[in-house]
């Protein structure tokens, strides 16, 4: 593993419980505490991620607080935010308040089987610079820094790898494949079991068919080895 010489803070996004991850409805119930046990296993590995200072969830639920105490997570409930973006607009200001010159990032609350290690080796790879991991496809982005007391400049949505490409952000962690791994559907959830998922979502979701062939090796397709 590279030596982390920068520390980053961290937002996580949440929406509100019932309304996130719709085409993940109907594979484990209840809905909600699926979307929480989700959230809470990402961010239980961030924390203990080596170069991550802090974790911040910004979200609109008061079952969020309420589920990370305890956690070394930090939490605000902002109600009202216009999407994705804004609320990491939001977080990363709270957290430019205590550090002007730090790296604030932005990471996916949908990461079950991460590893606090492939977190930690995403980020020495950054090596102080904007950078991104893509997602399982390629397309999305699941981990985004900025350069030290630079803005965070989220632009996710559809498409968002090859936006943040183009704002600068340099492409790391192709092969850390639990950072990669988001939860979007039943399959994505079937190859996160294959990884490994966090106590929280065990203890929810049980015994998972193991994912057809296709799923359990797709971490390289269609993105860019970084540095």
């Amino acid at each position: 593993m590279e030596r982390v010489d920068q520390l980053v803070d961290l937002v996580v996004p949440i929406k509100r419980l019932d309304r996130a991850k719709s085409r993940l409805r109907g594979a484990v119930e209840p809905h909600a505490d699926l979307v929480l046990a989700l959230l809470v296993d990402t961010v239980t590995a961030a924390v203990g991620a080596g170069g991550v200072r802090r974790v911040l969830v910004v979200c609109e639920d008061a079952r969020v607080p309420a589920a990370l105490r305890g956690t070394g997570v930090e939490c605000v409930d902002e109600r009202g935010l216009p999407g994705l973006n804004a609320a990491l607009a939001h977080g990363a200001g709270v957290l430019r308040e205590r550090d002007t010159r730090g790296v604030v990032g932005a990471l996916q609350a949908d990461l079950p089987a991460l590893r606090a290690e492939d977190l930690a080796e995403a980020v020495a790879r950054a090596r102080g610079r904007r950078a991104f991991c893509a997602d399982r496809p390629g397309t999305g982005t699941t981990l985004l820094l900025s350069a030290p007391g630079g803005p965070l400049d989220p632009r996710f949505g559809v498409g968002s790898a090859a936006a943040h490409a183009a704002s600068g952000a340099v492409p790391v962690g192709a092969e850390l494949d639990s950072l990669r791994c988001d939860v979007d559907t039943a399959e994505d959830l079937a190859v996160a079991a294959g990884l490994g998922l966090g106590p929280r979502t065990v203890a929810l979701a049980g015994a998972l068919p193991r994912p057809a062939a296709e799923f359990t090796r797709p971490f390289e397709r269609g993105c860019t080895t970084g540095p």
